[in-house]
This record gives C-alpha cells, sequence and structure tokens, in this order.
C-alpha cells in the first residue's frame, strides 16, 4: 500500500494537491469534529421557516434560499460549506428530531437546508433534483440500474456527478446499512508519491457508462478523467461500475491496463481503513461530502418490510457557491438532457 512520502514528481507526470485536504482516520477519529449538532433555537429556526415555506402552497422544487430563511443557522451552514470545499470535506449534521415530521415535511426541511449549501443539480433523466436512495427492485447486475436504485448490497466506494452529495435519512434498515467514507485527496497523493505513472493513467479520460440515460440519439458513454488538476484542486470522478460496464458498448474505448492496475491500487486503498470513516445515520440525519475530495460507500443490509423498517435516504446534488471554478465537464449544464424537466422523486417507504 502506498505511503506518504516527500518525493518530488517528474516532469510531466501528477503532482500532490490540496495536502491540507488531506487527512487520515487517526485525523477524524474523534466524531465530534465532523459532526455539526442543531441547537434548540436552529431546531425551532427550522420549524419556523418550514411553516413559511408551507403557507406558500407551492411544490417543494419552488422553494428557493430567500423562501426558507434561516437567520441563525445560515451563518453555520456557510461555514459549513466553506469547509467541505476548503477543508475536510465531509460533515454530519444532526438533531433535527424525525419523530416530530411528516415525511413530506422531513423533506421540505431538507431541501430547505440544502438550498442554503448550493443550487440542485437533476441527478437522473428524470430531472429528480430531490432524489430517493432505497431499495426499488433493481439488480446490482443490471447495467441499467443506478446506485441510489439498488437495495440491500454492499455499495463500492465511488463519487457522485455534483459539487456535493447530501444524503438525509429517513428511515434505517433493520441491520447494516453503515455510511462510510474515504479520503480521495489522501489517496491520489499517496498514488502520486509512490507510482505516479499509475496516478497519470487515471489522468486521461476513462469510458463511463451513461446506463441507458444518455441523450437521445447520443452514444451510450461518456470519457472524463478519475483525476484533474484544476486551478490547483484535485477534481475526482470515481464510480467503478460505470467504468466497467462501459465496457459492454463495443465502440467505448477499451480501459487500458495502466488504468486497470491504477484502479485496482485505488480500490484497494479506499478499503484500507486508515483512509476511512465509518457513520451509521440516524433518523434525521444529513452528510453531505465534497464530491471531488471524498468518495463514498455502504455495508451491506437487511429490511424489514413487515416491520417498517426500510433503509430510506433522501438525496441532494448541490453546486456550491464557495467553488468558483472547475473543469468544463464537471458543470452543471442547466442545457442537458437531464435538467430540461425538474421534479421530486416520491418514493414512500413507511
Amino acid at each position: 500500500m502506498p505511503t506518504a512520502t516527500s518525493r518530488e514528481p517528474e516532469p510531466g507526470l501528477p503532482r500532490v494537491l490540496e495536502t491540507h485536504a488531506e487527512w487520515r482516520s487517526g485525523d477524524v477519529v474523534n466524531p465530534e469534529s465532523w459532526t455539526v449538532t442543531l441547537s434548540e433555537n436552529e431546531r425551532e429556526e427550522l420549524h419556523e421557516a418550514l411553516q413559511r415555506a408551507q403557507a406558500r402552497g407551492v411544490d417543494l422544487i419552488d422553494i428557493r434560499r430567500e423562501d426558507f430563511p434561516l437567520p441563525d443557522l445560515s451563518k453555520k451552514l456557510q461555514a459549513l460549506e466553506r469547509e467541505l470545499i476548503d477543508g475536510r470535506g465531509f460533515a454530519l449534521l444532526r438533531g433535527l428530531k424525525r419523530e416530530r415530521y411528516s415525511q413530506t415535511e422531513m423533506e421540505l426541511l431538507y431541501w430547505g437546508i440544502g438550498m442554503h449549501l448550493g443550487e440542485p443539480w437533476p441527478q437522473n433523466r428524470h430531472g429528480h433534483v430531490l432524489g430517493d436512495v432505497t431499495d426499488q427492485g433493481k439488480s446490482a447486475t443490471d447495467p441499467t440500474s443506478r446506485g441510489n436504485e439498488i437495495g440491500r448490497v454492499r455499495f463500492p466506494y465511488h463519487s457522485d456527478g455534483s459539487d456535493l452529495v447530501g444524503l438525509m435519512c429517513l428511515q434505517t434498515a433493520r441491520s447494516g446499512g453503515t455510511s462510510t467514507i474515504a479520503n480521495a485527496v489522501a489517496i491520489h497523493n499517496d498514488l502520486v508519491r509512490e507510482a505516479p505513472e499509475l496516478a497519470a493513467a487515471l489522468y486521461l479520460p476513462q469510458p463511463f457508462d451513461f446506463r441507458g440515460e444518455e441523450p437521445a440519439g447520443g452514444r451510450p458513454w461518456y470519457e472524463i478523467p478519475v483525476f484533474s488538476d484544476f486551478g490547483d484542486r484535485l477534481f475526482t470522478r470515481y464510480i467503478p461500475p460505470y467504468i466497467q460496464s462501459s465496457q459492454r458498448h463495443a465502440e467505448a474505448p477499451r480501459i487500458q491496463p495502466d488504468a486497470g492496475a491504477a484502479m485496482e491500487l485505488v480500490d484497494a486503498m479506499c478499503a484500507d481503513p486508515s483512509y476511512n470513516v465509518f457513520m451509521d445515520l440516524e433518523a434525521g440525519d444529513m452528510q453531505f461530502v465534497n464530491n471531488y475530495h471524498v468518495l463514498h460507500a455502504r455495508t451491506a443490509y437487511e429490511d424489514d418490510r413487515a416491520a417498517g423498517r426500510v433503509r430510506h435516504l433522501k438525496r441532494l446534488w448541490l453546486e456550491t457557491r464557495v467553488l468558483e471554478e472547475r473543469p468544463a465537464f464537471f458543470a452543471n449544464n442547466p442545457a442537458s438532457h437531464w435538467a430540461t424537466r425538474r421534479s421530486a422523486s416520491q418514493i414512500q417507504t413507511a
């Protein structure tokens, strides 16, 4: 496994980036360091904002930041947004009382908080700007399935297609389903230090499967590097199942041996606990992650539908206001085929 050294990169090879965000598990072992707990006053501020938003009588997706005022909590959320982009890259927001609210009210509360952290980003061809992460009967072996639709099985470390991803827990499973994250900055930098030629392979465009959600008449795969160096920042896009399933398309570029070896090493590093944080989300918890700096995964789990114990999370993809520039292929494109319609997924599991 690569270990940190001070070796200087050779000309033309990738360089170490953003060492300020390069934590190891021992640096974040105390959950209090990454947990933001709502005070009673902040919970009441949220409740008042909820009532104000409900009084407008409009669809959830039409609620903007100014429609959901949080005079005091907004300052804490601004600091959180900055920490996600320029610091640790992940946080847990805790303290919202799930039992106080219906699912519809929880969704509106979550949406309102999200609007203070960024602008919503469509997550699929349905234009869902608020998504559901729960068992939707899709198999991991189905090449058109997406991660939020697959239940029960362990899901590998990956990033999503936005600046930030947020997950709010509505209901936990009967057992399992632990959320796990890995520091992509540390993994990238250690790979550059110890295997720069392999790191360089992941700076070349890699094929990703559209999973059946490509534009009408468009090719069913796209290309994007796993790692990008832009404006002295690291940008990561890594979804191993999508890269592997791109190979079902005969016209898609083949995964080259050095890129395959590099991804095997990245996967092994993701599985190394020294790069990891584990957290069990409770009902009402909200996890926010910087997709460029942190990869996320989950352990296998078991639901109990008869008892109402069905793992169910709501998902936001957000464009942060803190990050002013990105590579073109990481931009939120309002003209994309996913953005032509906006809607909220409305799965009920309880």
